[in-house]
Formats: structure tokens, C-alpha cells, sequence
């Protein structure tokens, strides 16, 4: 398994992940669209997740609600402001505890012969708001999100028949 790098220089309002897939583009971003196939991965292994929606269109939007042992729910909802299959998605992402506090995720993906490089570079409303996304745990989420997209990318999709892999 590769590792996921997160990188958050100090003082700036950005966050940038990059995790290299031993899988395809094509499976990698049918593993970051599909809903049924997000559920599997979103996430850390430790919380249930309930997708309410997840239309990855330009134009779609999103929101799901991870719930911990003790019952804890975290909701998250965004837009999809650009989606361009297997290149890139532009999407918002806001969590409920922190309303009013909206990042811009810009992810690609990055072709590297029947491998795939995600890169993610998120820009926070502040570098106060960034910290705080840090200091919540988010690193431990994107990590272990990171490894279970692996295994699904990684895995026997159920591919559409105009997918190409």
C-alpha cells in the first residue's frame, strides 16, 4: 500500500494530499463518484456512514453523516462545482460543526500507466480555519480514507460498460 502525503505549510490556508493507486484512473475515479462505492471508503474505518446524497456532476451536491460507537454524528454536505471525468473535481466541502466554514477541494487525477496519482489541494476561508481541520483529527480521516479508497480502487469494480479497463 503507498503512502498518503499531507502536506499544510504554516501560515497558509491550504492543505494538500497526494496518494499514488495501484489502479487505474478509470477505477479511481468510478471509486470517488459511484455512491455505492464511496460509502465503502469515505471515511474512517471506525465510523458508520450514512450517504443522504452523492450526485458527482457539475452541479450535484453531497451530504452524509458519520456516526461514532457512542452515537456521535458528524455531517458533512458540499457542491460539486466541476466534475471532468477521470481529471478533476471541484467540489465544497462543509462540516456541521463548523458552519460557515467552506473549503474548496480541487482534486486531480493523474494518469501514471494503469496507476493513478489523486492530488487534493484544499483552500480553507483562513489559516485559523485550516488549523482548526487539523487539529480535529482530519489527518487521521484522510489517511485512513485514503487507504480504504485503495481497496476498493484496487479491487473488482463494478464497471459500467462503456468503462474502458
Amino acid at each position: 500500500m503507498n503512502p498518503t502525503t499531507i502536506t499544510a505549510p504554516p501560515g497558509t490556508p491550504f492543505i494538500d494530499v497526494v496518494r499514488e493507486f495501484e489502479a487505474s484512473r478509470t477505477k479511481v475515479f468510478r471509486a470517488s463518484t459511484d455512491p455505492e462505492l464511496v460509502a465503502r471508503w469515505l471515511g474512517p474505518r471506525e465510523l458508520e456512514m450514512d450517504l443522504h446524497s452523492y450526485d458527482a456532476r457539475t452541479g450535484g451536491s453531497y451530504g452524509y453523516v458519520h456516526r461514532d460507537a457512542a452515537g456521535n454524528e458528524y455531517a458533512f454536505r458540499g457542491v460539486f462545482h466541476t466534475v471532468v471525468p477521470e481529471e478533476r473535481i471541484v467540489q465544497t466541502f462543509e462540516y456541521a460543526g463548523a458552519p460557515d466554514v467552506v473549503s474548496v477541494d480541487c482534486t486531480t487525477y493523474e494518469d501514471l500507466g494503469g496507476r493513478t496519482r489523486l492530488h487534493t489541494h484544499t483552500v480553507f476561508p483562513s489559516v485559523e480555519a485550516r488549523d482548526a481541520a487539523l487539529a480535529s483529527g482530519m489527518e487521521h480521516g484522510i489517511v485512513e480514507s485514503m487507504d480504504r479508497l485503495d481497496e476498493v480502487a484496487g479491487g473488482d469494480l463494478p464497471l459500467l460498460p462503456e468503462d474502458d479497463d
